[in-house]
């Protein structure tokens, strides 16, 4: 299976101005883990994940202060539609990370996650035991 078969082709976009609150309800309203950030003017494409949101609330930080763009993983690690659920799981793993942006071309296509994974993994899983039983 690829990735385009697992992929939320529903991107949630941001700007490196929306504040850490702001992008965590459009987050929880979306019912997403991570939003796209998108810098026209600096880093191009990056990723603010759950995590970020996290890791900023425990250091004490202002959600209401602190921006996107400063919590932003800029470094990221694009996958193709094409590759294999396997690709993605294995540069998740290496990586450490649990999102993946999607690119097609050079704009984004989807996000996969290992949730996306897991879910198209589990019902052929769960088919292949059945059979072994």
């Amino acid at each position: 299976m690829l990735v385009r078969d697992a992929m939320s082709t529903l991107v949630l976009t941001i700007g490196p101005d929306h504040t850490l609150r702001q992008a965590a309800r459009l987050m929880s309203a979306r019912r997403v883990g991570a939003a796209v950030v998108l810098d026209t003017d600096a880093n191009g494409l990056g990723i603010l994940t759950e995590r970020d949101i996290l890791n900023s609330l425990a250091a004490n930080q202002d959600p209401d202060k602190e921006t996107a763009g400063t919590h932003t993983t800029t470094d990221v690690v694009f996958a193709a539609p094409s590759w294999t659920l396997e690709e993605a799981a294995d540069a998740m793993t290496h990586g450490g990370f649990r999102h993946l942006i999607v690119l097609d071309g050079h704009e984004p296509a989807g996000i996969v996650s290992v949730r996306d994974i897991i879910r198209c993994w589990a019902p052929r899983h769960r088919h292949a035991g059945a059979l072994q039983a």
